[in-house]
């Protein structure tokens, strides 16, 4: 299925949700003292969405794979700030199992996708 617009995406509409998931868990008052943090949460997983969108625009597959590239090093850079946020115990452990697995699930999704945007690309 050839998509018109990046809202189409599935990657990028579980990057969109799970934007919204982050947001959400910033907002509360345990990471009220913790700017820096769940300032750097946010900043990456809208880096995930942002950057799906913005190589979508690029129209060519090698600039689109780099996007989805950095998208995916945001991807892992969430999984290590859900780690400080749990240590520091601004995330209950159901939380943080919940989002840690939709990041693992984005990450591999974005993995894939990667793969096959440079697969179709002309050498």
């Amino acid at each position: 299925m050839k998509y018109q617009k990046f809202e189409d995406l599935p990657i990028w509409k579980a990057a969109r949700i799970f934007v919204k998931s982050i947001y959400q868990n910033c907002s509360s008052e345990k990471f009220n003292n913790d700017y820096a943090l769940a300032n750097q949460l946010r900043r990456a997983s809208t880096s995930v969405m942002l950057n799906i969108a913005e190589g979508f625009e690029r129209k060519s597959n090698k600039d689109f794979a780099r996007f989805i590239n950095n998208a995916k090093a945001s991807a892992g850079e969430i999984r290590c700030a859900l780690y400080i946020g749990y240590d520091l115990n601004y995330l209950e452990k159901d939380e943080f199992d919940r989002l840690f697995e939709e990041i693992i699930s984005i990450s591999n999704q974005l993995f894939k996708f990667e793969q096959y945007l440079l697969s179709t690309h002309k050498k």
